[in-house]
């Protein structure tokens, strides 16, 4: 389950890698540790957004609750998402992709890591992440708008499986644009696009140290390789 992940592409990276045409009025700076509630980019078909990661449930009354809600929905499951109530709004009607340059996920007994063991995954070819996500809007008290999101995830499979049960749903590139089609609304044709593909091409992943824990590192140091000592693998 996708807690943190790094962003360190620029605009003009995303411009060229998905075809953009629509970009935010202001730009991101490079993170190398996004948390919860913060603000990221979103691709909706040829357009770049800005929205918030965690999904405000439709009946925040204000500011704290709608944080408070944001906080538990940060992510999606993909088996349960047309049918929870924060999320299968969203699901049936507003559907969208983040981009990232890798994401972190900590250890379970489930491999050869300690639990708790930071990991870094990202691409073998190096290209950007998309994650498929949700977006919603939610209108508080004042009658500001804020957009936010929520990553949908599915059963890890093959190595990372060893590391954790859960991980982001990457779809092929071929269903983003079905995947983003506002149009299609039938529940059991979207949760169609989830299958048949191999969720784990082209990723890799390796041990990371402890400073991505805290939320106030954001450097690329993150993402460093570190060594092991052997007693720390079994």
């Amino acid at each position: 389950m996708c807690g943190r992940f790094a962003m360190e592409e620029m605009l003009n990276d995303m411009v060229a890698e998905f075809g953009l045409k629509g970009l935010p009025n202001r730009e991101l700076p490079m993170d190398w540790n996004i948390k919860p509630t913060q603000d990221i980019y979103v691709i909706k078909n040829e357009t770049l957004e800005i929205s918030s990661w965690g999904l405000i449930a439709p009946w925040s009354k204000n500011a704290t609750e709608a944080l408070r809600s944001q906080s538990a929905a940060i992510n999606a499951r993909s088996e349960t998402v047309h049918e929870k109530p924060t999320f299968k709004n969203a699901f049936r009607r507003s559907r969208c992709l983040i981009p990232a340059s890798g994401y972190y996920e900590w250890a379970t007994e489930l491999g050869k890591y300690k639990p708790r063991q930071p990991v870094y995954i990202s691409r073998t070819d190096e290209k950007i992440l998309v994650f498929a996500a949700i977006q919603d809007q939610w209108v508080a008290p004042d009658e500001e708008v804020k957009s936010s999101v929520a990553i949908i995830t599915r059963d890890a499979v093959g190595e990372l499986a060893t590391v954790h049960s859960r991980m982001p749903m990457f779809l092929p590139r071929d269903r983003w644009e079905a995947w983003m089609d506002p149009a299609l609304q039938d529940v059991n044709k979207v949760r169609s696009l989830f299958d048949n593909f191999q969720p784990d091409a082209h990723l890799r992943f390796w041990t990371v140290s402890d400073l991505v824990n805290s939320i106030k590192n954001s450097g690329r140091e993150l993402i460093e390789p570190v060594d092991l000592m052997p007693e720390t693998l079994f």
